[in-house]
């Protein structure tokens, strides 16, 4: 009988400081903390399933359907794709490299040498305010905006009018191919945006990633004949390493929609989901009532979620890292994440406490699975949970 692993990452969802958020700068930062008594902030399944119960939180129920815990990063960092490696297997000891003051001048003029356009900008940048700052320079000179922020980000904006977007993703691999040890940044990520000052982006924002150092758990499922299956920006995170489907998507509602029409469909393996409005949307620009909203909206989708699990299901949710959106900081922030497993198969109510790492999620789905774990990191915790 063919096993469905769903594994969804509510992109920033961190629930507390971690001990060392001090050195990132992010003492006191609780993105859950933020959101929880807002008005917009509706969560009765990941209630009843136990996000309040788990260890730091507090306000929990009686008797959870699902286990958790409060997961630990163990990789030097705070962004998107070491956060994603961990879940998978890879601990990153080393942080991948920023650039607080903007990139090489030479590095940017060996860029534009390449793709024929100047460069303005490069500095640390909102992404909604640098199409406002910089905006109508880029249509009255072509120039590209790039810019970066406290991630390991290369980032390049352009109008659609002025750079259609076939260009504009050349021009990404570009920099990627440029973008080599001691430059090797997490991402470049095109940035397209539209209309009239102040502008809008659009929904072709397009990530191209460091190619992981090792094998994933992606990469495991996949030479043992199991489907990999991604959802939103799964597959350029992983730069398309051990994914056998994917599925693009513009917003948290469409990943949402997509992974309910795959819930309905026969695969034999995981499903690795990445809802990014969490972070993009809210946390980076600092709307708690827009976050809250959004963790409603997710509680909704579950109801009906919840009720489609076949007999050898299993739902794993889980965040990266975290963006707290009460914070001045319009960064990441340094913090635990939650993690909830449920499954007809799985027991309610464990809790399995604080645990080492992000990776201990990867190990628990490759022994789900029955493949062995190789090089990847990680303890699994099946035994502890399952039926």
């Amino acid at each position: 009988m063919a096993k469905r692993f769903f594994l969804i990452v509510l992109d920033s969802f961190g629930v507390g400081e971690l001990p060392d958020a001090g050195r990132w700068h992010d003492e006191g930062s609780n993105t859950l903390g933020a959101i929880r008594n807002h008005p917009n902030f509706s969560c009765p399944n990941l209630t009843r399933m136990g996000l309040f119960n788990i260890e730091g939180v507090g306000g929990g129920v009686a008797s959870p359907i699902a286990s958790y815990a409060r997961m630990t990063e163990r990789s030097a960092g705070k962004d998107t794709t070491i956060g994603h490696w961990e879940i998978a297997g890879i601990v990153s000891p080393d942080p991948l490299p920023t650039y607080p003051h903007g990139f090489p001048a030479d590095l940017l003029a060996e860029f534009e040498k390449r793709t024929g356009r100047k460069v303005i900008c490069n500095l640390p940048y909102s992404g909604t305010e640098v199409i406002k700052d910089y905006g109508r320079e880029h249509l009255e000179t072509g120039a590209l905006i790039v810019y970066t922020s406290a991630d390991s980000v290369f980032q390049i904006a352009a109008h659609e009018d002025m750079v259609p977007l076939d260009e504009l993703y050349r021009d990404c691999e570009i920099a990627r191919e440029m973008l080599t040890a001691p430059h090797n940044v997490g991402r470049v990520i095109a940035r397209p945006f539209t209309g009239d000052y102040p502008f809008t982006r659009t929904a072709n924002r397009h990530d191209f990633s460091l190619t992981p150092p090792a094998d994933t758990v992606l990469d495991l499922l996949k030479a043992a004949g199991y489907d990999t299956v991604s959802v939103g920006k799964i597959f350029d995170i992983f730069a398309g390493c051990g994914i056998t489907e994917s599925h693009r998507t513009t917003s948290n509602t469409h990943g949402m929609q997509v992974t309910q029409e795959l819930q309905s469909r026969d695969f034999n393996g995981l499903c690795f989901v990445n809802l990014v409005d969490f972070d993009m949307k809210y946390g980076h620009r600092n709307d708690v009532a827009g976050y809250a909203a959004a963790a409603t909206e997710f509680d909704e989708f579950l109801t009906g979620f919840l009720t489609g699990m076949r007999e050898d299901d299993v739902l794993l949710i889980t965040a990266d890292h975290g963006c707290d959106p009460s914070t001045p900081s319009t960064d990441h922030s340094r913090e635990y994440t939650p993690m909830l497993i449920y499954g007809n198969k799985i027991k309610g109510g464990v809790n399995l406490g604080t645990r080492a790492s992000f990776s201990d999620i990867g190990a628990t789905v490759l022994d789900y699975f029955g493949v062995p774990q190789k090089d990847t990191s990680g303890e699994s915790f099946l035994k502890e949970v399952l039926q």
